[in-house]
């Protein structure tokens, strides 16, 4: 099933995401916390590309096996920045074969030793270059990231705010947030992207913080803005593991139910591979987001 679909309904959303191992030691553990996380029956499940796109093999046969086994739809992301046009298109003829509609499409890490070519001889510069493909090798849902705040590579929110308004007018049928801490951020951002003449749906991402040491990567990931109380938070229970990971899983689901009572529909929790934590939150959620 197509998220467009999905998304269309009036009903609230509750999805998870998870990342394909690096290799195959790690393999056998990740795809049985992939399948506890299934098992939750989550409206979608996404499954990420891995950083400079050098695990795709493996994004695809976990999407292929969530789909057979628990009959999901899955949203496969496929990052392009390091990738020729010849594996693009390889990727694009496996994702037709195995059934798969949804596709997230993100330029991807940069590697290292990227960082010093000459731009011009890459394959894709730019996640549009990817939207434009898949709109035209195949029938397919695509979704593309925004970021409440400013992207870390913009120069100012006006100029996230036109990339974006071109991803959507070249055929994509959602974006998918960052993570955020702070719901005020998301509640402006969607009145600009609104008043810039953008309609398409908008899935709120929410990642719950269950360990004092995420804090630091979360920002370096996303640049995200922390709100003194989710700061008080950290300083209060970060250095005792289990009290961090309840009132993490508090803050995400109290972030959520806000979310809802101000009309947002659709929500997307980065699980960290964790069942334990979608579990949590999918029980908090039970009676607002009832399991379909």
């Amino acid at each position: 099933m197509k998220l467009s679909t999905i998304l269309d309904r009036r009903e609230p959303t509750l999805s998870f995401e998870v990342f394909p191992p690096k290799s195959d030691a790690t393999r056998e553990s990740i795809q049985q916390a992939a399948e506890e996380i299934a098992a939750l029956h989550p409206d979608f499940m996404s499954i990420t590309y891995g950083a400079g796109g050098g695990v795709g093999h493996y994004t695809l046969s976990l999407a292929e096996d969530i789909k057979e086994k628990y009959h999901l739809p899955v949203l496969a992301h496929l990052t392009c920045v390091s990738s020729t046009r010849e594996t693009v298109a390889a990727q694009i003829d496996r994702m037709k074969t195995a059934g798969i509609e949804n596709v997230m499409a993100l330029r991807g890490d940069i590697p290292d030793d990227m960082r010093q070519e000459n731009r011009d001889k890459w394959h894709y510069r730019h996640a549009l270059d990817l939207i434009q493909e898949l709109k035209e090798k195949g029938d397919f849902c695509i979704g593309a990231a925004c970021y409440p705040e400013v992207h870390p590579e913009s120069q100012n929110q006006k100029e996230d705010i036109r990339f974006l308004k071109e991803k959507a007018d070249a055929g994509c049928s959602f974006f998918t947030t960052q993570m955020f801490f702070d719901n005020n951020l998301l509640y402006n951002f969607l009145y600009k992207i609104r008043e810039a003449g953008i309609t398409i749906p908008v899935i709120a991402g929410i990642m719950p913080i269950t360990n004092g040491n995420q804090v630091e990567r979360a920002i370096k990931l996303s640049g995200s803005h922390m709100p003194q109380r989710f700061k008080a938070l950290v300083n209060t229970f970060g250095t005792n593991s289990e009290a961090m990971k309840q009132a993490g899983i508090a803050y995400a689901t109290d972030q959520i139910i806000d979310l809802l009572a101000n009309g947002i529909r659709a929500i997307h929790v980065y699980s960290m591979n964790k069942p334990d934590v979608a579990a949590a939150i999918q029980r908090n959620l039970s009676a607002i987001i009832p399991i379909q």
